[in-house]
C-alpha cells in the first residue's frame, strides 16, 4: 500500500491553500505595481515641467531627491508600526497619501507645491517595502514564498515600465501633463479599493503561535528592537547593498531620455520606450531569477555574477561607442541581469532577517533604497547640466560593483551565524 497518496480531502485543502496564496501573491504584486508606477510619475514629467516653469535638472532632481528621503525616514519607522499595527491599515495609508501626492502635481502652481507633493508622496510611498514582505511571509505558505518573492519584483518592475508609457500616451493625448498626473491618481484610488473589496486577504492573523526564544525580540519595545537591529552588521550590509543598487537604477529611471539623446541621438518617444523595454527585460530577469535561486543555497554568487556583469554593460553604454541600434538592446541586457538578482537577493535577505522582526528588518534594510534614489537624481542632475552625459551610467556601473561587494559581506555574516 502506498501511504504517500494523499486523500481527496487533503488535495483539496492544499488546492484551497494554493488559490488563497496566490490570490494575495496577485493583491500584493498589483499594489506594489502601484508604488512602483507612482515613483517614476515625477521624472516621467521632468521635460514637462522644464518647459512649463524652466527649472533646471538638478532643481527637478531634488524634488525627487525630498520625495525619496522624506520615504527613507518613514521606511525606517513604519516597520515597527507594521510589526505591532499589522499591514492592511498602513498599506492604505500608503496608497492615499500617494493618490493625494498625484492629484497635488495636477494642479502645482510651482515649484513649492511640487515640494509639498514629493513630501507627501514620499510618506505613502514608505511603507510598502515593510507592509509587502511582512504580509508575505504572514499569508502565504512556505511552498509558495519564493514565487511570491520573484512576482513581487516582476510586478514592481511593471509599474516602473507602465509609468513612462502611461504618462506619455496621456500627456500625447490630452495635451496637458496636468491631467496625465490626475489619471495616475485615479488609478492609485482604484487600487486602494481593491484592498476593501479584497480586505479579507490580507486580514490580521489572530491566532499566532507562541514565540519561541529566537522570535523574543518581537517583545522588546521600540528603542530596544531597534537597537538589536543597528547591531546587525549583516543588516548594514543589506542597506549598503540597497543604497547602491537603487543608485545604478536611478541613472537609468531619471534620466534615460536625456542621456540616450545626447549620448545616441535617439528621440525622446524612443527613449521613453527604451526605459519601458528595460523595466521589461528587468521583469524577465526577475522571473528566470526566481528559478535560478531555488538551485543554490548560496545566492550569493548569483547576485555577485549578475550585478557585476550588468555594471560591466553600464560602462560600455556610457562610452557612447555602442551603435545607437544596439544600445537599447544593451540596456536591455543591462537590465535583465539587474533583474536575474533580484530573487537570488530576497532569499540571501530573508536568511539575516531577524524572526519576530521582519517588518521592522525589512523597513531598515530597504531604507537603503530611498537613500540611493535620494542621492542619484541629484548627483545625475549635475552632471547633466554640466553635460557629462555619460557620468550617470558610469556611476551606475561602478555602484553596481559596490553592491556585489555587500552581498558577499551579508553572505560571510550569515555563515558566521550558521544561517
Amino acid at each position: 500500500m502506498n501511504t504517500n497518496v494523499l486523500s481527496p480531502d487533503t488535495c483539496q485543502d492544499e488546492k484551497k491553500s494554493a488559490s488563497r496564496d496566490w490570490q494575495i501573491i496577485s493583491l500584493i504584486g498589483l499594489v506594489h505595481a502601484g508604488s512602483h508606477f507612482f515613483q517614476l510619475v515625477l521624472p516621467s514629467l521632468y521635460i514637462s515641467l522644464n518647459h512649463e516653469f524652466g527649472y533646471s535638472f538638478v532643481e527637478l532632481g531634488l524634488v525627487t531627491t525630498v520625495f525619496f528621503v522624506v520615504s527613507m525616514l518613514g521606511q525606517a519607522s513604519s516597520g515597527f508600526i507594521v510589526d505591532k499595527k499589522g499591514g492592511r491599515p498602513v498599506l492604505r495609508f500608503g496608497l492615499a497619501f500617494m493618490a493625494v501626492s498625484a492629484f497635488l502635481i495636477a494642479v502645482a502652481p510651482g515649484y513649492s507645491v511640487l515640494l509639498l507633493a514629493a513630501m507627501i508622496g514620499g510618506m505613502g510611498n514608505a511603507v510598502f517595502h515593510p507592509v509587502d514582505f511582512s504580509l508575505l511571509n504572514q499569508h502565504v505558505g512556505p511552498k509558495r514564498l519564493g514565487h511570491a518573492f520573484s512576482v513581487h519584483g516582476v510586478s514592481g518592475n511593471l509599474g516602473w515600465a507602465f509609468t513612462p508609457v502611461f504618462m506619455t500616451f496621456m500627456i500625447v493625448v490630452t495635451g496637458s501633463w496636468r491631467i496625465a498626473a490626475a489619471a495616475a491618481g485615479v488609478l492609485l484610488l482604484l487600487l486602494l479599493l481593491l484592498t476593501f473589496i479584497k480586505a479579507e486577504l490580507i486580514a490580521p492573523v489572530r491566532h499566532v503561535k507562541q514565540l519561541n526564544p529566537a522570535e523574543a525580540q518581537q517583545t522588546m519595545h521600540f528603542s530596544q528592537k531597534l537597537l538589536f537591529l543597528l547591531k546587525n552588521p549583516a543588516l548594514w550590509g543589506a542597506f549598503v547593498f540597497f543604497a547602491c543598487g537603487t543608485v545604478a537604477m536611478s541613472s537609468v529611471q531619471n534620466f534615460t531620455v536625456p542621456i540616450m539623446g545626447a549620448l545616441y541621438d535617439i528621440g525622446k518617444e524612443v527613449a521613453s520606450t527604451a526605459l519601458s523595454l528595460y523595466m521589461l527585460s528587468a521583469g524577465a530577469g526577475l522571473l528566470a531569477g526566481g528559478f535560478l535561486a531555488g538551485t543554490t543555497r548560496q545566492t550569493e554568487k548569483i547576485v555577485g555574477v549578475a550585478l557585476f556583469s550588468s555594471g560591466l554593460v553600464f560602462l560600455l553604454l556610457a562610452t557612447g561607442l555602442v551603435p545607437s541600434s544596439f544600445a537599447i538592446f544593451g540596456l536591455c541586457v543591462a537590465g535583465f541581469l539587474f533583474g536575474l538578482a533580484g530573487p537570488s537577493r530576497d532569499m540571501l535577505i530573508r536568511r539575516v532577517a531577524p524572526k519576530g522582526a521582519m517588518g521592522s528588518a525589512y523597513g531598515l534594510v530597504y531604507s537603503g533604497m530611498d537613500i540611493g534614489s535620494a542621492l542619484g537624481p541629484v548627483a545625475y542632475g549635475v552632471m547633466l547640466d554640466y553635460g557629462q552625459f555619460s557620468g550617470p551610467w558610469i556611476g551606475a556601473g561602478l555602484a553596481s560593483f559596490v553592491a556585489v561587494a555587500a552581498a558577499f559581506w551579508v553572505a560571510y555574516c550569515a555563515k558566521v551565524k550558521g544561517l
